[in-house]
């Protein structure tokens, strides 16, 4: 361990890099669920920093991922593997008017996207309400609401390949499935998303309001999550929501080991009082093995862990 946070560090120092390094961060605050937890973390702060750094890494066997905002992300404490920051600048006033298509960082806020699509009528991204993520995470995931997903909103994507080259993907290479990207190589990494909407549309300010509204009702939004746990289950049989089905069990408030089941939302777990990594994957294990016993089906986890 010793020897690889020295190996990055001389290797930031040797080339003047502006992206930060820091050995054992703590990353509790980055993380939604507010999991305590220590890990060695490189904030990028630009794609060319990115391509040497990922390249370097690789060249050097040593495992990285992207951290993101935290959302749908079960951060793991002091992992092997290294966490990358995208912090990418980025100008504001692209958002200043209405485009046919907007080319923006990986690491610009849904929120910033969705305070755009209020202001300028933007059409379709009322999708991105409430979603506490970047927007490359939103795309490697199609994040959704009950609004519709950001894969359809998807023109082109820029990534870095874990040799440090770009790679490109169009229109036409662009598959995305239910809370998956499906084009996306091994260790590459969104820095750019070409993003479309659906024409200006007057009724979007009010989709946002109502549709904030109903999540705060709804959903436990001001509490210490990682998003919904679980995906719901859908086949060409069958379609089994994950928080119904864990709610008609009596689960709601179901509490071990300062993990909650949500009240409000059976599909949320809680973080009551610093709960640790592997007590919220146990509580994940149990429920799952409740909900095959019950329903004899299978649920995926929703977030990454």
């Amino acid at each position: 361990m010793a020897r690889k946070q020295e190996l990055i560090q001389n290797f930031l120092s040797a080339g003047n890099f502006t992206s930060l390094y820091t050995e054992e961060a703590d990353l509790k605050s980055y993380s939604t669920m507010k999991i305590p937890s220590f890990a060695d973390l490189i904030e990028v702060k630009s794609v060319d920093e990115l391509k040497q750094i990922v390249s370097f890494l690789t060249e050097n066997e040593v495992e990285y991922k992207v951290l993101g905002w935290g959302a749908n992300q079960l951060i793991k404490n002091r992992p092997t593997f290294i966490y990358l920051k995208l912090d990418f600048e980025f100008d504001r006033n692209i958002l200043n008017e209405i485009r046919p298509s907007y080319v923006l960082p990986a690491s610009v806020s849904l929120a910033v996207l969705t305070s755009a699509a209020s202001r300028l009528g933007l059409g379709g991204w009322e999708v991105f309400t409430g979603i506490p993520a970047s927007l490359g995470g939103a795309v490697f995931m199609n994040a959704g609401t009950g609004l519709g997903e950001i894969g359809p909103l998807v023109k082109k994507v820029r990534a870095i390949t874990p040799v440090g080259t770009e790679k490109i993907y169009a229109a036409q290479d662009l598959k995305f499935s239910y809370r998956e990207n499906n084009f996306l190589g091994p260790g590459e990494i969104i820095v750019e998303v070409e993003l479309s909407h659906n024409g200006y549309d007057d009724q979007v300010r009010q989709k946002i309001t109502e549709y904030l509204k109903m999540r705060n009702q709804t959903q436990p939004l001001k509490e210490n999550t990682c998003g919904c746990m679980f995906k719901n289950y859908l086949s060409d049989k069958i379609s089994c929501r994950a928080g119904q089905s864990i709610d008609i069990m009596g689960l709601k408030g179901f509490v071990k080991d300062s993990v909650q089941i949500s009240h409000t939302h059976a599909n949320f777990l809680i973080n009551l009082d610093d709960a640790s990594y592997d007590d919220v994957v146990k509580v994940i294990s149990l429920i799952k093995n409740e909900l095959y016993l019950q329903y004899g089906i299978k649920f995926d986890v929703e977030f990454e862990f």
